[in-house]
Formats: C-alpha cells, sequence, structure tokens
C-alpha cells in the first residue's frame, strides 16, 4: 500500500468518523463517494468496504456515547438492527445481481432525493 492510498484510507475514516458522531451520517454519504472518487473503487467494492467498516466503531463507541446520554432507544434499535440485518442481506444479494452502473445510479439518485426532501423540510 503506498503512502497516497493510506494518507486516502486515513482521511475518510477520519471525517466519515466525525461526521458520523456529530450528525450521523459517514457510511454511504461520505465514504463510498471518497472510495469511488479517490480510490477509483467500483461501486459494489465501496459499498461492501462501507459495510464492513461501520460494523465495530459504530455499533461500539459512538453509540455507546449517545447510550450514556440518555439518547439511545434500545428497544427500536434492535428492531431496526434485526431489519437491517436481513434487509442488508437481501439487498447486498441484489446489488450483486444487477449491472454495477444502475448500482451507482441508483445511489446518486438516493442520495439527492435525500437532500432535496431535507432542503425543503422545516
Amino acid at each position: 500500500m503506498n503512502a497516497y492510498v493510506l494518507f486516502v484510507l486515513v482521511s475518510i475514516g477520519i471525517v466519515a468518523g466525525m461526521l458520523g458522531g456529530v450528525i450521523g451520517l459517514g457510511g454511504g454519504i461520505i465514504m463510498i463517494p471518497a472510495l469511488t472518487i479517490f480510490l477509483s473503487m467500483d461501486q459494489r467494492m465501496a459499498q461492501g468496504t462501507s459495510i464492513a467498516v461501520m460494523l465495530p466503531p459504530i455499533g461500539l463507541l459512538a453509540a455507546y456515547n449517545y447510550y450514556k446520554g440518555g439518547y439511545v432507544n434500545m428497544k427500536y434499535a434492535m428492531i431496526i438492527a434485526l431489519a437491517f440485518l436481513i434487509g442488508g442481506y437481501l439487498g447486498s444479494k441484489m446489488a450483486l445481481t444487477v449491472p454495477v452502473e444502475l448500482v451507482r445510479k441508483s445511489f446518486a439518485v438516493v442520495i439527492v432525493l435525500i437532500a432535496i426532501k431535507m432542503y425543503f423540510t422545516k
């Protein structure tokens, strides 16, 4: 691994981690575009890498801080986690069967739609 790749990976991790901790963004919004733009990963590789990255740190440290502050509804979190486990499995199976270009474009459309909704909602 060369110095550029290491620098990019550390930068992605710091920025995604900070934004994840501060405003709940990180994986899809920061890591996936950064991996595709700066390291030329295809969409599937970036998505898989982003998911693998998020397993330990988000589940352990960031959530723990919010829990200590009284900002975690454990019942809701457990239900969503179980559904997320199933949805993640099904979604990844689906993503592997369609052309990577369609996955990339779908990702972009979803991000734009979320941004528009958030921008115009009070």
